[in-house]
């Protein structure tokens, strides 16, 4: 199992937390609420894990706003450092190109 996820959790819980600004353009087109996203992060499901990209290691997870519904997030941790979280863009996932439970994409 990878630890990228905790990586990335561990700074998010003590408030370690960068929002890139693609991160907030990606989040107000789609009417997500960047606190639901932070808080969420605890219960991220892992998707995927990208843990060799050259900026940092990476991983697109799986969490759901304050009503329940659907986010996919990536989140990352910049190469070479331990914090912060950074929160690189999130959206809501569109059913066509994921399964039935949006945790694989269609091929």
């Amino acid at each position: 199992m990878s630890e990228t996820p905790d990586l990335v959790k561990a700074p998010a819980a003590k408030g370690a937390v960068r929002v890139s600004d693609h991160g907030f353009d990606e989040l107000a087109a789609d009417g997500i609420l960047v606190r639901d996203v932070v808080r969420a992060v605890a219960r991220a499901e892992l998707l995927e894990d990208y843990p060799d990209y050259p900026k940092g290691r990476f991983v697109l997870v799986l969490q759901h706003d304050s009503s329940g519904r659907p986010v996919h997030v990536v989140w990352g941790v910049p190469l070479g450092c331990t914090t912060p979280a950074v929160l690189v863009t999130a959206y809501r996932p569109d059913p066509k190109g994921w399964t039935d439970d949006l945790r694989r994409r269609q091929r």
